[in-house]
């Protein structure tokens, strides 16, 4: 069995069904027109670490100039498929260097998978390694010492062709004391007439809110903390839009 989380491994097939791309329509013009308000109209090019399937990044793909990193082949896979034009690459948003500087670089709910502030640290380090001066570092982690109550549970039904997934998600906080939650997912799977069941668990990292700003503040960015009504659990959830230091080029 993978040392990870099954989804992003042997499981990753479930993804598409799972989390269909059309469900992440709203996020990306909120994200487009945020982007757009604070750099202009034009063309920008964007660092999306942790991307996934690339359901998100779809979205914001045709207006962006958009390069992708994941730790995930199998989800690599998905992307590439869905986004033909965009470039794809394997690495740890932690220690990831490509090079190269970016006008936004985004990290959307994989942010969740750094499970210490060490962790945040080398993923915001990454972030600055990769924006000009002047840049947007876009973060939106799903749960927060103040939002998140223990149990959590949620479940959903997806049909698509002929197959069907229903998927029990149930979330805990095993130690207070400590900064990470636990996720069991339990899925049942029925496609040419065959249920199969999986059970795949997650360990996520949970911070208080305040923790987030005085880590970006730590690495020079200006954070703006923003209502973000996407959450998939009701919470409230918020859009950490983070402005690195200095002028662009040409900027007066």
């Amino acid at each position: 069995m993978p040392s990870g989380p099954r989804l992003y491994a042997d499981l990753a097939h479930l993804w598409p069904l799972m989390s269909p791309p059309e469900d992440y329509a709203d996020e990306g013009a909120r994200l487009r027109s945020e982007v757009a308000k604070r750099l202009g109209p034009g063309s920008a090019r964007l660092l999306e670490l942790g991307t996934g399937g690339g359901h998100l990044l779809h979205h914001l793909a045709g207006a962006l100039e958009a390069t992708a990193v994941d730790l995930s082949e199998p989800m690599l896979a998905h992307s590439r498929r869905l986004n033909p034009g965009v470039t794809h690459h394997v690495g740890d948003m932690r220690t990831v260097r490509l090079g190269e500087t970016f006008d936004v670089v985004l990290i959307h709910d994989a942010i969740d998978y750094l499970k210490t502030e060490g962790d945040l640290r080398a993923a915001f380090a990454t972030a600055r390694a990769h924006l000009r001066p002047g840049g947007l570092f876009l973060a939106i982690p799903d749960d927060y010492v103040e939002t998140f109550a223990s149990p959590r549970i949620a479940h959903e039904t997806r049909r698509q062709g002929g197959a069907e997934l229903t998927y029990v998600e149930y979330s805990t906080d095993p130690d207070p004391n400590d900064t990470e939650i636990e996720t069991v997912y339990v899925f049942f799977f029925r496609e040419n007439g065959e249920l199969r069941v999986e059970v795949d668990r997650h360990t996520t990292g949970l911070f208080p809110i305040g923790a987030w700003d005085r880590l970006l503040r730590e690495f020079g960015f200006t954070p703006e903390r923003l209502d973000y009504p996407f959450s998939e659990h009701g919470a409230a959830n918020y859009l950490w839009v983070c402005t690195a230091p200095g002028r662009p080029a040409g900027a007066v």
